[in-house]
């Protein structure tokens, strides 16, 4: 990254952002943008903030709070925000495509080598490895996230109840969003001291002198609300979401599974309240419970190569439409066996389109409202609620990976004593010596890789 971020002198004017700059840095990023949503909007904080200039402060985080209201991927559409900002609608799609596209193309060709080569001694070895460190993982994102909402006993509360509705009583996911974002926007209105919950990621403050879009910027024509712009916008999105689902209907017919994964996934990105985590339950309850088109062995692995990939981590469901079409014997059929690549490409970039739709719609539509406005508690409140309440499905989720990783073979078979101690171990990486999820992932694979060798050498 070398363009824009020499520091500015005290006083200095920022200079006018031309769209191939921006297009070369929403590029790099796609492909360091590691860390989950909190490394990657840090990142985005540092370089458009800090040192280029593009943004200021108070723009930046106005932003991020309006993206944290929405479904699905807040580093993303914070990016998609920003490039919608500086370059109007196609600078929007450049930033949010390239912000996803590095990490598709990447968990196409690891899903490939995983279905090709994941019972190979040595990558199985990994993937063993790697198992206890997704447990502990999950664990320590409901910690982070709990630690950030969970400010008082009232959302404690919320987050207790959605714990026991998902886990004693298998309530769906979307029932759990809906009483929260209830219960929030009754609170909002009856106690609103106890949703007035900060959403800054806990960025540092600061003046970093003048920017590209700076506090008192006038507001660019572009982000005006418009009533015939906001109306386009729904139309021409309503378009790219049903013309393809008409086709895949029209084709294969409803029931088959590329027209069922299309439907699961719109449904699943209009569910991702407080990030990526919190829908892996529903894509859980979905492709393996529901549907079959993973067991539960391969959707732990699946987020452990979300894990180590840049991009959002919700970029998972590319490895879920890419085994699931892999291994079904319905697009199988469709695409014969010289083609069982393509199927699960063609499945992933699927998947991919579906659950990042909505996002750019989003941006696209809400952006002018957001500029013309500040925070509403009446729309945080509900994301608060939705929020504490996801702490707790995290919480059931942990327990779920907990269950398969320690004891793979059911209750009745015995502990696995190694990967009890790899949990443990990961834990302590993350929680005591603040270890990134990088690293956790990439030391207890080296270690996997070490025990499934020691065997075969035996």
């Amino acid at each position: 990254m070398t363009a824009n971020t020499k520091a500015m002198a005290p006083g200095e004017s920022a200079a006018p952002v031309s769209l191939g700059t921006a297009c070369r840095f929403w590029l790099q990023l796609g492909f360091i943008s590691f860390g989950g949503p909190a490394g990657q909007i840090a990142i985005m904080h540092r370089e458009l903030v800090e040192r280029r200039r593009w943004i200021s402060e108070r723009r930046f985080l106005h932003a991020l709070n309006y993206c944290m209201v929405l479904p699905g991927p807040e580093a993303q559409q914070l990016a998609t925000y920003i490039g919608w900002l500086m370059h109007r609608t196609p600078g929007g799609i450049v930033a949010g495509g390239l912000f996803v596209l590095p990490s598709l193309l990447i968990l196409i060709g690891l899903s490939w080598l995983y279905i090709a080569f994941g019972q190979v001694s040595g990558v199985a070895g990994v993937f063993y490895g790697i198992k206890p460190a997704v447990t502990a993982i999950v664990v320590h994102a409901a910690y982070q996230i709990g630690s950030r909402v969970l400010k008082n006993a009232l959302l404690w509360a919320i987050s207790a109840a959605a714990f026991v509705a998902i886990f004693v009583l298998s309530v769906p996911f979307p029932a759990i969003v809906a009483a929260a974002a209830l219960l929030g926007y009754l609170g909002g209105r009856f106690a609103p001291s106890n949703f007035a919950v900060d959403t800054a990621h806990g960025l540092p403050g600061g003046s970093y002198g003048p920017a590209a879009i700076d506090d008192d910027t006038a507001t660019p024509p572009h982000a005006a609300f418009r009533w015939p712009r906001l109306l386009l916008i729904i139309l021409v999105g309503g378009l790219l979401w049903l013309v393809p689902m008409a086709l895949l209907t029209a084709m294969l017919g409803w029931p088959h599974t590329l027209t069922q994964m299309a439907w699961f996934f719109t449904k699943a990105a209009l569910l991702t309240f407080g990030g990526a985590y919190a829908v892996l339950p529903y894509v859980y309850q979905g492709a393996v419970v529901q549907y079959g088109w993973l067991t539960p062995t391969q959707m732990i692995d699946g987020l452990a190569l979300g894990e180590t990939t840049p991009g959002p981590l919700i970029m998972v469901v590319a490895f879920v439409g890419f085994v699931g079409a892999y291994l079904n014997s319905e697009v199988r059929t469709l695409f014969g066996p010289d083609g069982l690549f393509l199927a699960g490409a063609v499945a992933a970039s699927l998947v991919t389109w579906f659950t990042f739709l909505p996002s750019f719609l989003f941006i696209f539509a809400g952006g002018p409202l957001v500029e013309a406005t500040r925070n509403d508690l009446k729309v945080t409140a509900p994301l608060t609620a939705i929020t504490a309440a996801v702490v707790g499905v995290i919480l059931n989720l942990a327990l779920f990976f907990g269950y398969h990783v320690l004891w793979p073979k059911g209750l009745t078979g015995s502990l696995d004593w190694i990967s009890a101690l790899l949990t443990i171990a990961a834990a302590v990486a993350l929680f005591r010596f603040r270890l990134s999820v990088i690293q956790v992932i990439g030391i207890s694979a080296f270690i996997g890789f070490l025990l499934q060798m020691s065997k075969v050498i035996a």
